[in-house]
């Protein structure tokens, strides 16, 4: 069967399927279309008679995959042949970095607005929450109560643009010859199962949760589960849930004001607390810290920016300690209505990396972009079942979690959470040589 990425592809240049998003123009010209690839078969075989056929052909796409769908892509299915060295080291970690990271936090979908009780709670909070009440009325959030899911298509390009260590500093000089194009698909259903496919390159991401288990898989290590409690995509936190965006901020505490590109905001924090964070990890890694940070406009109410920062411990076999600092910075533009809800479409995300140990002068920086366009929102898709959001059958458990090797970025192993493959050998063993363990960001 021909792949449901590449026959989104191939439909996201038709102007008759972009529905209620408004003028196409603005996010075309920030990103150019990617190149055609192979058509499916029998796909031009008559045209769907709406929207809601469209998006049901698509969901069918999803569910008649099995398992071993989430393979590497084929030459003969990917969208955009590679030009000039494949560098498969730096497309597992932009994969693994920006793929599909989680929130800080897991975060219930709210039925409505709470009332403010400012004499209960921190000025900080109570400041959080009033900026929250504006936002949920600049976007309409309060209309998402009634609606059952929602679906998403966008475009993403993706490059690393320097590396840094003791002794230099690397600036790629054509960023455009080494940026990775690819798009993206995903399915949220409240309150808290979501799903995500990204093909980039040639090579596929897929990712979801089913409520009770947040799952991931990646070509290069196939199928596992993540250790601590169910979060929300981050993707979702960049304008696309409006919904999620005001459940998980309604706890933050709002700690000043910042300009972000010309716009005076409030910014508000919400830091995982130490529960979360010890149930994310397990030795040898230690998630020591996760901050997000939201900037809401004190014009318009919209959220423009969200940052959030990320530290794991690593301690090898051999007893150093190698740390890894992961800051996502994402700016948020482009809000169109969208069936009565404000959602963005377009942005962009700079992600530094930083690892540090204890030996002097041994740190590096990796600096990742990515831009990214949605081409389609739709809320309610009728016929939407919660077979999509069902975890693959090959799943491994989240037992435990290191690092073959921790001068190797988290990300680039996985990404977003913590896990070892069943089939490895126990952790009471002293040689750890076939565990094969993967960080998450």
């Amino acid at each position: 069967m021909a792949s449901l990425m590449m026959a989104l592809k191939r439909r996201q240049h038709s102007e008759d399927y972009i529905f209620k998003c408004g003028s196409v123009k603005g996010y075309r010209d920030g990103l150019a279309p990617l190149m055609e690839g192979p058509t499916p078969e029998n796909f031009e075989n008559g045209k769907r008679d709406s929207k809601w056929g469209t998006l049901q052909w698509m969901k069918g796409q999803l569910l008649t995959r099995t398992s071993s769908s989430s393979r590497p892509i084929s030459r003969t299915e990917r969208f955009e042949p590679p030009v000039g060295p494949y560098r498969r080291s730096d497309l597992r970690l932009l994969l693994g970095v920006l793929g599909a990271p989680l929130a800080p936090v897991a975060v219930a979908a709210m039925e409505s607005i709470p009332q403010l009780s400012v004499k209960t709670i921190p000025m900080e909070t109570s400041s959080a929450q009033y900026i929250i009440q504006q936002y949920v009325c600049a976007t309409g959030a309060a209309k998402l109560t009634a609606m059952r899911n929602s679906y998403t298509m966008g475009r993403v390009k993706m490059s690393v643009t320097e590396f840094e260590n003791s002794s230099q500093v690397v600036r790629i000089k054509n960023s455009s010859k080494s940026v990775e194009s690819g798009f993206f698909v995903m399915w949220q259903m409240t309150p808290s199962m979501w799903n995500v496919e990204m093909a980039v390159a040639g090579s596929k991401v897929h990712a979801g949760s089913n409520g009770k288990l947040v799952w991931r898989h990646t070509p290069w290590l196939g199928s596992h589960a993540s250790k601590g409690p169910v979060r929300p995509l981050r993707r979702a936190l960049q304008g696309l849930d409006p919904r999620t965006i005001a459940s998980m901020f309604w706890k933050a505490r709002c700690i000043g004001e910042k300009q972000v590109r010309g716009e005076d905001c409030f910014i508000l924090k919400l830091v995982a607390d130490p529960t979360t964070l010890a149930s994310r990890s397990e030795y040898p890694a230690e998630i020591v810290r996760h901050v997000l940070f939201g900037y809401f406009s004190q014009r318009t109410g919209l959220l423009v920016q969200v940052e959030d920062s990320h530290l794991t411990r690593i301690q090898s076999s051999s007893g150093d300690v190698v740390s890894w600092e992961t800051n996502i910075d994402s700016t948020v533009d482009d809000y169109r209505e969208v069936e009565g809800v404000m959602v963005a479409h377009a942005g962009k995300s700079v992600v530094t990396l930083f690892r540090f140990g204890e030996v002097a002068m041994s740190h590096t920086r990796t600096r990742l972009e990515e831009e990214w366009a949605i081409d389609e929102v739709a809320f309610d898709v009728e016929g939407l079942s919660t077979e999509l959001f069902m975890a693959p059958a090959d799943i491994h458990s989240p037992i435990g979690e290191v690092l073959n090797n921790p001068h190797q970025h988290p990300g680039a192993a996985i990404g977003g959470g913590v896990s070892v493959s069943s089939a490895t050998a126990p952790l009471s063993n002293s040689s750890n040589s076939h565990i094969i363990w993967r960080v998450e960001v």
